[in-house]
């Protein structure tokens, strides 16, 4: 074996064959599951406070601009910084320390003021940008690594890794519902008071047709918990998060040491040129035919986490439901998440892709005839859990997609997917508050389609990707001591 002297300090070495060992699967194995368990145990945390925000922070709706503010500087945290950071600290570095910057808004729970809450909204979405995008560039090149030693497809293998990431990150909407209804519940005798509108009043104003509180509506149920079991749910969230920090500290290898010639590219530039390249990726066509399918997955996940829980859950069934509905979307979405990398490996990404886009347009059409009342519990675990189905699959298979069409640029590419998917989020809570619950679904629907045609313009007239077409194994560097340890 041949190794390449290198000119400055710091600089790679280049090994002249990557003659990884058969255990080396078990190590990037490792990882993955490393990365996967820091994120659950993370958003536990994160998901779990931002549930209760619109309820234990009402008062002026401060929960809401708090929730605004976070998406409002993900955008702009999307745009500048993800490759920025990744450039100066590694994908490693980059996931620890962004998980700190989450932490301000679960102490903010202590004292939730808008001097306090605001700055700590922002500061989450900051962090989240490079959050997410070192984290998929990770899986992607760990993916690339791994089928240097195995007989596997790089693509099979990227969609495998995401799909089992997804499957422990969707895991934490569980988590984090159980652990804030078990300490507001806990002890308390609650007395149920289901002598509400009758199930025809109820079918009239709620689900399509539900339109906003009305003043003579005004739900009784929605008064702040006792500030006690607040601090110690917000306590628990933030151990979370400083657990999920030290996972990633101390439990994930740098990314250096799978690294290739994209590394050297990222390591050679100045952040003005990473960022050029971010937005450069605005006038691919793969990036054009790809954004509107990515905008959908944020709009739907707006849309079921505010307007189907206040217009379906909350108003025909009880507020107390919503964190059980949501605990079922949870649970689906992990095990489709799972389940997705095998099936894509036996039928291809195009069946999946379609058998979504059918099962998501189906739940639509339905919600625009259903007539919710209380007596049909079973239906709203049944939208949630087909839905958590629909999501799952959108997240794998286009994250993974995101990593395929552009090779070498993958900071930038995942920049451009949290970008556009935070859009979509970030438009469905703008004009939430001023339309009714049918006229957001239609717009669901146009989203929806019009994020088809473009996913197909990709799959079906020739964009394939550069790794699809190579029949090569990548061609990795092994980097020194001083890289791997960076």
């Amino acid at each position: 074996m041949t190794i390449d002297k290198a000119e400055m300090p710091g600089q790679f070495v280049k090994v002249s064959a990557p003659n990884f060992e058969p255990s080396e699967r078990w190590r990037i194995m490792k990882n993955i599951l490393a990365i996967s368990c820091s994120f659950m145990v993370h958003f536990t945390a994160f998901m779990g406070a931002a549930n209760l925000q619109s309820s234990i922070n009402a008062n002026e709706s401060l929960g809401t601009f708090t929730l605004s503010a976070i998406y409002g500087s993900l955008l702009f945290s999307n745009i500048f910084l993800p490759a920025l950071i990744i450039s100066w600290f590694g994908c490693k570095w980059t996931m620890s320390i962004s998980m700190l910057a989450y932490m301000p808004f679960i102490a903010s729970q202590f004292y939730p003021k808008f001097y306090t809450m605001i700055p700590a909204g922002l500061l989450v979405g900051l962090g989240g940008g490079p959050l997410w995008c070192a984290k998929c560039t990770y899986l992607t090149v760990a993916a690339e690594a791994y089928s240097t030693v195995s007989d596997i497809a790089v693509d099979v293998l990227v969609t495998r890794f995401f799909g089992l990431f997804f499957m422990f990150y969707q895991m934490a909407q569980v988590w984090g519902n159980l652990i804030s209804s078990a300490v507001l519940s806990y002890g308390i005798n609650t007395i149920v008071t289901n002598v509400t509108l009758n199930s025809s009043v109820v079918a009239e104003i709620c689900g399509v047709n539900f339109c906003g509180v009305s003043a003579e509506n005004e739900n009784p149920n929605l008064e702040r918990p006792p500030v006690e079991r607040i601090y110690l749910i917000s306590g628990i969230y933030l151990a979370c998060m400083i657990l999920a920090c030290l996972i990633i500290a101390f439990a994930v290898d740098s990314l250096t040491r799978y690294d290739r010639n994209r590394a050297r590219l990222v390591k050679g530039s100045s952040g003005f040129k990473l960022l050029a390249v971010t937005l450069k990726l605005l006038k691919e066509k793969k990036q054009l035919l790809i954004l509107p399918i990515t905008m959908f997955i944020g709009a739907e996940q707006a849309f079921l986490f505010a307007d189907y829980n206040a217009s379906f859950v909350s108003c025909a069934w009880g507020i107390s439901n919503i964190g059980f509905v949501m605990i079922c979307f949870g649970i689906t979405n992990a095990i489709a998440a799972l389940a997705t990398g095998a099936i894509v490996k036996l039928t291809g990404r195009k069946p999946v892709m379609i058998f979504a886009f059918c099962l998501h347009l189906s739940i639509f059409i339905y919600m625009l005839q259903w007539k919710p009342t209380p007596e049909q519990g079973i239906i709203f675990f049944l939208l949630s859990g087909l839905w958590g189905v629909c999501d799952s699959i959108w997240l794998v298979q286009i994250n993974a997609l995101s990593g395929l069409l552009f090779p070498g640029q993958e900071e930038a590419a995942f920049s451009n997917f949290r970008l556009w998917e935070s859009t979509g989020s970030v438009i469905t809570y703008v004009y939430s508050p001023y339309l009714c619950t049918y006229m957001k679904l239609y717009l669901l629907i146009g989203i929806l389609c019009v994020g088809m045609v473009g996913y197909g313009a990709i799959e079906w007239l020739g964009i394939q990707t550069d790794r699809a077409v190579s029949e090569d194994k990548p061609d990795f560097e092994l980097m020194n001591a001083r890289e791997i340890n960076r």
